[in-house]
């Protein structure tokens, strides 16, 4: 269960735990992803009717792999009324943030005539992978599709695996929600390697964003560079910083929120008042017992989190900065005040009521989120992994003249003679 710290040296032992958690450790998997991967390039459709027999259904044929609109809606229309609206009111919220997001192609003339600007163009056709099987995730749906849609994307190409046949009538729906252009029962690193070098079936993708297993993981680390790939996602894991004013139901009920994603799930909390501590493990423990993941929580709750009693909210934020988690609340009365202070965190959260489950599904910023200390360099998932951005750089003669002598300059000075000429060949 959940520890209760405050000493330096236990603070700094939970931190070194965290570096090493999530590590996408190959091991025995490497090779066998690069040998399903070179098996897909090179033989397409026979190798991923293969693969698909052998580790999701028997009965797969390759002239069946593709799910059709129709199907799609049927799905939609066998949710009960309030799930149809759920999704609905998801999707418009979603799609109404990254709308805000989007980026359009400028142009500016500077002072000496030259006319530079960049252009947007989005990319022509994403991959999106949805995982299959015990979960069903149609909110991943919803995350990935949205933002490429507002970014112009010209077709989306979704796969998720179907095992022993089976596809959550709940992904069906989401994709028949977000008009996926075209959706395929196909999963794990063979569908990872048909999105990238293309198949009879399945047409290649520029990009591949969704989360996945290890197997996923390792093919789009191996795919990269052929396509671009979003990230490598760890595992999930919440912070929240909290004084005496929080409420305690709500920050143990976020605690475990979080820790039942899977085992090496993290929760932190950082909070300045040890009796509020105390009393928010006790609530926490009241919840555990009543949770249907107990296995899970036991071991995230046990290994990956804990409860860091601080000396201030500015120690609070040192460690969070240091940390860099994918989610952080602010449980606080004066939270706003702060936020200016985060420099590190996927998502963040302000105030009693604004709890990270609402950034899962219905809030309308990207729920997915860079883990594992990544919100240090990277951002959520949105419109800008969707476009392509070209410099655009006009030169009148007039205006290129009054450059020549500094890029003869310059050129000369890395030694590269040719690149002098080629700038001096046009003031004569």
């Amino acid at each position: 269960m959940i520890e209760i710290i405050r000493e330096k040296k236990d603070i700094e032992e939970y931190f070194n735990v965290l570096k090493k958690r999530g590590a996408v450790n190959s091991g025995d998997f490497s090779n066998a992803v690069k040998d399903i991967v070179a098996n897909v390039s090179s033989n397409g459709d026979k190798a991923l009717e293969e693969y698909t027999k052998k580790f999701d259904d028997p009965n797969f044929k390759i002239e069946d792999i593709e799910i059709s609109k129709e199907a799609q809606r049927l799905a939609f229309e066998s949710l009960d009324t309030k799930l149809k609206n759920v999704l609905l009111k998801s999707k418009d919220r979603i799609y109404s943030y990254h709308m805000h997001q989007k980026r359009e192609t400028w142009e500016y003339e500077d002072s000496i005539g030259a006319k530079l600007g960049q252009k947007i163009t989005p990319l022509k056709r994403v991959g999106v992978y949805v995982p299959g099987g015990k979960a069903a995730y149609p909110s991943s749906v919803l995350m990935n599709v949205l933002p490429a849609k507002v970014a112009g994307v010209e077709e989306i190409i979704m796969v998720t695996p179907s095992p022993k046949g089976y596809i959550n009538p709940l992904v069906l729906a989401a994709a028949y929600v977000c008009e996926v252009d075209h959706l395929y029962k196909v999963g794990g690193a063979q569908a990872i390697a048909a999105l990238a070098y293309g198949t009879n079936s399945i047409p290649r993708v520029d990009k591949i964003v969704g989360p996945g297993n290890i197997f996923v993981a390792l093919a789009k680390r191996e795919v990269y560079g052929l396509v671009g790939i979003d990230s490598i996602a760890g595992p999930s894991e919440i912070a929240i910083i909290a004084d005496k004013t929080c409420k305690t139901k709500y920050v143990a009920a976020d605690l475990l929120g979080q820790a039942e994603h899977d085992e090496q799930a993290s929760s932190t909390l950082f909070i300045t008042d040890y009796d509020k501590a105390v009393e928010i493990k006790k609530q926490l423990i009241e919840y555990y017992k009543d949770s249907p993941r107990k296995n899970i929580l036991s071991e995230s709750l046990t290994n990956c989190s804990k409860i860091i009693v601080v000396d201030s909210i500015d120690e609070a934020i040192t460690y969070t900065n240091r940390l860099a988690p994918e989610h952080l609340e602010l449980a606080l009365d004066d939270a706003r005040s702060i936020v200016g202070k985060i420099d590190n965190a996927g998502a963040i959260f302000i105030g009693h009521y604004a709890a990270e489950a609402l950034g899962d599904y219905m809030a309308g910023p990207n729920h997915v989120l860079p883990t594992v200390g990544t919100a240090r360099f990277f951002s959520p998932l949105g419109v800008d992994d969707f476009i392509k951005k070209s410099s655009l750089i006009e030169f009148s003669k007039d205006a290129c003249q009054k450059l020549i002598d500094d890029v003869d300059t310059f050129a000369e000075a890395e030694g590269l003679g040719m690149h002098a000429l080629s700038a001096r060949v046009r003031g004569e």
